[in-house]
């Protein structure tokens, strides 16, 4: 049995940032477990192929159990499973949530994650192309630019913005949130920029990183409350491997806590379902599921240029030449969700509570459906939602999914602030400046202006915006799974850094608050604590504009 000081588990978007930096010093030797292959499909390096990669050998494709709020739908729920996790398969928009969501969890009881001290870690990891202020940070590994081609109707949805009195904001991530404007993205010049890419790439070579793909973990060992290593599965043999410091999880909201729960931690009477020996009784473990669920309005339109035809003969040859020998420029360099908003429902909101994603083209059913012609498409979501769900296990075997059962739509307040949300989408799409490019509507075919209808709507249509969180939450009641050091409440030797340790989910798209957690838990981990925040943290974020 080989040993290591640490195993990770997961490479996805924080486990190749914690082997980036526990493996730079060269003191610790790190063994890297991904349950996936290699990131090497071309369609992981195109911005705009992203929803081409759903349901292939890089996605997990999960499902929930039947949702009885949304019509009994079994919803699709993809999640990355390749070098670079599910950033390697998202799509690619760089958001950090709303100071509100930080100083929450700070008042959680979670010491050390307020916003003015997690600043520093999402400036560590940036290297922000455009933007220079107190906000953003330069040199990180993470790219974040804008795009090399914007389509001309994302500009058109930031003029109808105006149009309703909402303000512009060029910078989503800086003083305050709220507003319309594009979406930066992690992007090396035309190409994802994954974990993988930003992290793993420059960290393979060291002699102190051992990087094993296709190797699923069947369970973490742990004996007198002490995690020892790590079991897992690899070309049809069960291997074990020791971790002589610390046992690492980073396999995300869905899939942390089922191996927490193989291995004997989670509730114990669960458990025992299933013959697992219960190590340590944590009845948090895959409970406070929680997601961002979005609700389109898709119109038809009159502009031949949305990029439902980007590959439409005989133009194809002229973007395919752009892409790849003009410099990675045109349309195959969009991340499709180009541009976007930030609201409140309702002035007594304490912090923005909706956002909205546009895109150029049709986007339905998570793209697996094509309509003909041109579209475009606004999608809202409530940003901090009531209804929390659950993970639990299926079968008592490593290579069976968990259940994930997310109760999308189980709290009233979330189903108000929806039809809300769908509202104003509508009028959106319904303004003067959309006039010469709106052919009529798509989906829904007519317009709906009856609460009822829209409910139905939604229950009929909404899905993931794949922001799965929480499962193992940072805390100090009875359900929190990790303290505010990510380590696992009772058991010595075990972390969990992933999504699935936010108290609750952040007002905005998950992967930048995920590299941050693992930036932080990287130094966590080093006994580095405060050596980002003395050397980066400055005055002026005082003035950030709490829930702007």
């Amino acid at each position: 049995m080989k040993k290591y000081d640490y195993i990770i588990i997961g490479a996805g978007s924080a486990g190749c940032v914690l082997a980036n930096r526990l493996t730079a010093d060269g003191k610790h030797s790190v063994l890297l477990l991904e349950a996936g292959g290699k990131d090497t499909k071309m369609n992981i390096s195109i911005p705009g192929a992203f929803y081409k990669l759903y349901k292939t050998d890089v996605d997990y494709a999960f499902h929930t159990t039947p949702q009885t709020n949304m019509k009994n739908r079994e919803m699709f729920l993809p999640r990355g499973k390749t070098l670079g996790g599910s950033s390697s398969i998202n799509a690619m928009i760089y958001i950090r949530g709303n100071k509100r969501d930080y100083d929450e969890w700070s008042e959680l009881g979670n010491q050390g994650w307020s916003y003015d001290e997690v600043l520093s870690y999402f400036k560590k990891a940036e290297n922000q192309a455009v933007i220079k202020n107190e906000y953003h940070g330069q040199g990180g590994p993470l790219d974040v630019q804008n795009r090399n081609y914007t389509n001309e109707l994302s500009h058109v949805f930031i003029k109808a913005g105006l149009e309703l009195g909402y303000e512009k904001n060029d910078d989503f991530n800086g003083k305050k949130q709220g507003g319309f404007g594009l979406y930066q993205v992690t992007h090396r010049n035309g190409v994802r920029c994954s974990t993988a890419v930003a992290y793993l790439n420059p960290a393979k070579s060291r002699s102190n990183l051992t990087v094993e793909t296709k190797a699923v973990a069947e369970r973490i060992i742990i004996e007198n409350e002490v995690a020892k290593g790590v079991v897992y599965h690899q070309n049809g043999q069960s291997i074990q491997a020791e971790a002589t410091k610390e046992v690492i999880l980073s396999a995300g909201a869905y899939n942390s806590p089922q191996l927490l729960m193989l291995s004997g931690l989670g509730a114990g009477e669960e458990l025992q379902q299933y013959n697992i020996p219960v190590q340590k009784h944590l009845p948090g473990v895959g409970k406070n599921l929680q997601d961002h669920l979005v609700y389109f309005t898709i119109f038809q339109s009159s502009y031949k240029k949305s990029l439902d035809t980007a590959e439409d003969f005989p133009v194809v040859a002229k973007h395919l030449y752009q892409y790849f020998l003009g410099g990675k420029q045109g349309p195959f360099s969009s991340n499709l969700g180009e541009a976007g908003a930030f609201v409140k429902s309702s002035p007594d909101q304490p912090a923005i509570d909706t956002q909205y994603h546009f895109a150029p083209n049709y986007f339905v059913e998570h793209g697996f459906i094509k309509p003909k012609g041109n579209g475009f498409s606004i999608g809202g979501k409530v940003l901090n939602p009531k209804s929390a769900g659950t993970v639990s296990l299926a079968s008592g075997r490593f290579d069976v999914a968990p259940a994930i059962d997310h109760n999308y739509l189980s709290d009233s307040d979330d189903l108000h602030r929806s039809i809300w949300g769908y509202r104003l989408g509508q009028r959106l799409g319904m303004t003067k400046a959309f006039e010469p490019y709106r052919k009529g509507l798509y989906l829904p075919e007519n317009l709906l202006e009856d609460d009822a209808a829209i409910e139905d709507f939604i229950r009929a249509t909404a899905e993931t915006l794949y922001h799965p969180t929480s499962t193992c939450k940072m805390g100090k009641d009875d359900m929190a799974v990790v303290d505010n050091e990510l380590k696992v409440h009772g058991i010595k030797g075990l972390r969990v850094v992933d999504a699935s340790v936010m108290p609750n989910v952040t007002r905005g798209n998950t992967n930048a608050p995920t590299i941050m957690i693992a930036e932080k838990a990287a130094d966590l981990i080093m006994g580095k604590v405060g050596v980002a925040s003395d050397e980066l943290r400055v005055a002026s974020v005082m003035e950030v504009v709490n829930g702007e």
